[in-house]
């Protein structure tokens, strides 16, 4: 099992190709793997052995004959339980959807089943994508597979922990504030949020839907874009689709990961770097800029004055866009329907009330309460209207940005992994997780976080992020995949080689 699961999805592809090892092997070990280490871990809501098992056996029979459906086809990979699977629970998280099996799958779903890859399970979540550390999952918290008594990033630590756990090559995630790339940063893998409308939304359960993007969670740069090639492109389903090709990802990755950057203009963001960052984690960062001029980039400092609102201005869109959002959750039509105590004719509202107290956790209260009174008459324009105008400061920061620079580059979060309960009672603190992350989902940029090394105070990862304009995101990978080599090299291996040894019974 052990060489199997640490080998990237690229390698298990070739290996598949080679006639090295089959479809049904691989899924069997992931599984296998899963059975292990995850009651330790809690990646995983659903596992779905069967239907896994199935699909290996599909991408087998395809591969004897000749017909394969992608490059992929026959990697296994694991789900963020926000994404619709037919026939598979859907919770995102929340008791209010406990049992729930959509009848149809997402468009990235669909995409993947599409192109052969075996779907192991779904992930663990914050609260329909609430949280930055998946410790608001209405099923327990997800751990750290570095430190199992440390948060795994969130909303999305599910996927982050399952592939850096090894239970899975792969996982989708969604980033909505930067629940792809903040997981990414504090537990040693690869993040990337694409370019807004680059990846399908159709049948992602949305939280804020101008913000919400799926997107590739993996080990290497490369099996990120292989994976974005999956699922990407455009989609008449959903009216937020870009309706262009994407770039050649993958050709981008293998240019970037030859190590040659020159040419490459990189701005590193003078507003989202210095005080408030962990030491470790600045150190961290500064030593993968020189590593990039060594390989030939220019390096600049860029200024984004309005960045410093954008926690701000996020936590009065965000919130406004879920309040309408999650007031479809009203106990009618599915989920969650509960008969309020002492009430012997309820009404609609007596139930929908006790529903909702019942089905939602705090935090998905606490974000309710905050949208609906932003939204609410004689606070529209005071905070949901300027925070909107904040948002467009912010876009036309990234477009000033990128006239001296290819790409923009940060630390992916300013501190490490904080302990399990660390911050449960300080939502604001919490929040400040995502100050670096949250200006490309403002901008509908996009963004890659990759492995920058370990931080001296604490030996946990940290993450380095890239940013580019709108549909180009070749450049995040031509980037990512410079400065993985060039770490890897002087590490002697990829950074999750260094992980302590997985404790299995807790």
């Amino acid at each position: 099992m052990g060489d199997l699961i640490r080998r990237s999805a690229a390698d298990l592809a070739d290996a598949l190709a080679a006639g090295e090892t089959t479809s049904v092997e691989l899924t069997r070990v992931h599984l296998d793997r899963i059975a292990e280490v995850d009651g330790a871990v809690h990646a995983f809501l659903h596992i779905d052995t069967e239907g896994a098992l199935a699909q290996a056996a599909a991408s087998d029979a395809r591969r004897a004959a000749g017909q394969l459906a992608s490059p992929l086809d026959g990697v296994p990979i694991a789900v963020k339980d926000v994404l619709a699977t037919d026939g598979l629970p859907t919770t995102c998280g929340s008791k209010i959807l406990e049992g729930w099996i959509p009848p149809y799958d997402a468009e990235v779903v669909a995409r993947l089943k599409a192109a052969g890859l075996p779907i192991l399970g779904k992930t663990n979540m914050d609260e329909f994508a609430m949280g930055s550390s998946t410790e608001h999952s209405a099923y327990g918290p997800t751990h750290n597979p570095w430190d199992l008594d440390r948060i795994p990033g969130g909303s999305g630590g599910g996927s982050a922990a399952a592939v850096a756990s090894f239970q899975a090559p792969l996982a989708i995630g969604t980033d909505t504030g930067g629940s792809i790339r903040q997981p990414g940063a504090v537990t040693g893998t690869v993040g990337v949020k694409p370019t807004y409308g680059g990846v399908s939304r159709y049948g992602l359960v949305a939280m804020a839907n101008s913000l919400d993007q799926a997107g590739p969670v993996t080990r290497t740069v490369l099996d990120s874009a292989l994976l974005h090639e999956v699922i990407g492109g455009h989609d008449a389903k959903d009216s937020t689709s870009i309706d262009q090709p994407l770039p050649a990802l993958v050709d981008a990755a293998r240019r970037g990961a030859a190590g040659d950057l020159t040419g490459v203009r990189i701005g590193v963001v003078k507003e989202l770097t210095g005080e408030g960052y962990q030491s470790g984690v600045q150190q961290r960062f500064d030593e993968a800029v020189q590593l990039l001029v060594g390989a030939g980039a220019t390096v600049v400092e860029v200024s984004c004055p309005n960045f410093v609102h954008a926690l701000a201005a996020y936590y009065l869109i965000m919130p406004s866009e879920a309040s309408s959002n999650l007031a479809r959750f009203d106990a009618m039509r599915y989920g969650l329907r509960v008969l309020p105590e002492g009430i012997e004719s309820p009404s609609a509202e007596d139930v929908m009330r006790a529903t909702r107290d019942r089905g939602f956790g705090d935090e998905v209260k606490r974000r309710i309460i905050l949208g609906t009174y932003a939204l609410s008459s004689g606070y529209y324009d005071a905070y949901y209207g300027q925070a909107q105008k904040v948002r467009t400061l912010i876009s036309r920061d990234f477009d000033t940005a990128f006239y001296s620079a290819d790409v923009l580059v940060s630390p992916t979060a300013p501190t490490t992994a904080f302990r399990i309960g660390e911050k449960l009672d300080d939502p604001v603190a919490m929040y400040l997780n995502d100050i670096a992350t949250i200006p490309a989902n403002l901008a509908g940029v996009p963004g890659l976080s990759v492995p920058a090394g370990l931080a001296d105070e604490d030996g946990l990862p940290v993450g380095f992020q890239v940013l580019a304009p709108a549909m180009a995101d070749d450049r995040l990978y031509r980037v990512g995949a410079a400065l993985e080599a060039l770490l890897e090299k002087q590490w002697g291996g990829p950074l999750l080689d260094r992980a302590p040894t997985l404790e299995v019974a807790r």
